[in-house]
């Protein structure tokens, strides 16, 4: 598979480091539900977000989904084959490849996959064949075999299991350890300030981080092509990259999902009302450490698992999901360094990664309760690289 599915009206990212509801089947085992086809998709402002043969040209194949979505799709697709942009699409992505007529037929032949055998839930998509190589394995790798385990988490909508710890006892360990539900009903906002490094890149960006609770946050990375900006208002969300070929991308579904839970995470004294259906599952082990493990489902069946530190009760890792025509796609956060912030323990640095890419932030400097304006949180402007 491929990602020269479409031709963009403006290029996309062309290197590797910038590669841009719950159901139940018969047997009542929860699995995946197929979003691709929600034409109508609404953004959190409750407008109809703008569909991908609007957006670019040259759509055969993956019509009537929204840009944001099609934009996880050709994450998904990168991901999987480890290739960026211009190793499929032509340099003015209009012409049609070899690879991207490949990419429809696989598409076509994934959907039909999915469609005979789990009644259109997107159980099979490319990573599940390809794996980060052009061509699917077929022979077995020994080294793999017996080599060192890789953690693979659970992405499948997993019941609460036996003998695992109670929801609440685990989320309100977390509020504990952050400082308590009194201090955290007095942090009401903070403006943060530092870096932010991109994968492959090996340079700082300055960046700017608004928070104001209970459920907005705007984060501005300063880069040399023009701010990149991911907003969320209380309602909608929205994000504006020199790198992606919509200069502002409105966020639907499972990332307007996402966003919102982001937002509300930062000061987390509402995370139990964040996400409904809380259910455990075992503990398990993030780099030697114990942790355990919650997932939450959220409007329209968008779904996050956390995990949180036994030893400390902290949350340590977000792993949230976004339904698209191709499969899940996912987005992590790996939070660290925690400090007081007005006597509430924030991390001064995190991971997040997506499948198009990934950043690094380490703040320097947090002030607590500032009054920020309400243009902080608004649709960004699109990126213009500074003069």
């Amino acid at each position: 598979m491929s990602t020269g599915v479409a031709a963009a009206s403006a290029s996309p990212s062309n290197t590797k480091a910038e590669r841009g509801a719950l159901v139940s089947d018969p047997c009542a085992r929860p699995g995946f539900v197929q979003a691709g086809a929600q034409a109508a998709a609404q953004t959190g402002a409750g407008q109809r977000a703008q569909t991908s043969e609007e957006a670019f040209k040259n759509i055969q194949v993956l019509k009537g989904i929204p840009v944001d979505e099609f934009m996880g799709a050709m994450g998904l697709f990168s991901a999987a084959l480890s290739m960026c942009c211009l190793e499929c699409h032509a340099p003015d992505y209009t012409v049609d490849t070899p690879r991207k007529l490949t990419t429809r037929k696989m598409i076509q032949m994934v959907n039909t996959i999915n469609q005979t055998n789990f009644s259109g839930r997107k159980v099979v998509s490319c990573w599940t064949c390809h794996r980060q190589m052009d061509r699917p394995a077929v022979t077995p790798s020994l080294d793999v075999v017996y080599g060192e385990p890789i953690y693979w988490a659970p992405d499948d909508l997993f019941q609460q299991a036996p003998r695992a710890p109670k929801p609440d006892q685990v989320l309100d360990k977390y509020i504990q350890a952050v400082g308590g539900v009194e201090r955290l009903s007095r942090l009401t906002s903070f403006v943060g300030k530092g870096s932010a490094t991109f994968f492959g890149g090996g340079f700082k960006s300055p960046v700017e981080v608004f928070v104001k609770a209970p459920n907005q946050r705007t984060t501005i990375i300063h880069q040399e092509l023009g701010n990149k900006t991911m907003t969320f208002d209380g309602r909608a969300g929205w994000l504006a990259s020199a790198v992606t070929p919509v200069p502002v991308m409105d966020l639907t579904g499972g990332e307007l999902g996402g966003a919102r839970l982001e937002a509300e995470l930062s000061i987390p004294g509402r995370i139990k009302q964040s996400l409904g259906q809380w259910r455990a599952n075992l503990p398990s082990e993030i780099a030697g450490r114990s942790v355990n493990v919650l997932q939450g489902t959220g409007t329209g069946g968008f779904t996050a698992t956390l995990y949180f530190d036994v030893e400390s009760g902290l949350l340590t890792r977000v792993v949230r999901y976004a339904n698209s025509a191709m499969g899940r796609v996912p987005t992590q956060f790996d939070f660290e360094d925690y400090r007081e912030v007005a006597g509430v323990k924030i991390p001064f640095r995190w991971t997040f990664a997506w499948v198009s890419g990934r950043d690094v932030v380490e703040l320097t400097d947090v002030q607590p309760n500032v009054s920020i304006d309400a243009a902080r949180f608004a649709k960004p402007a699109p990126a213009v690289a500074p003069k």
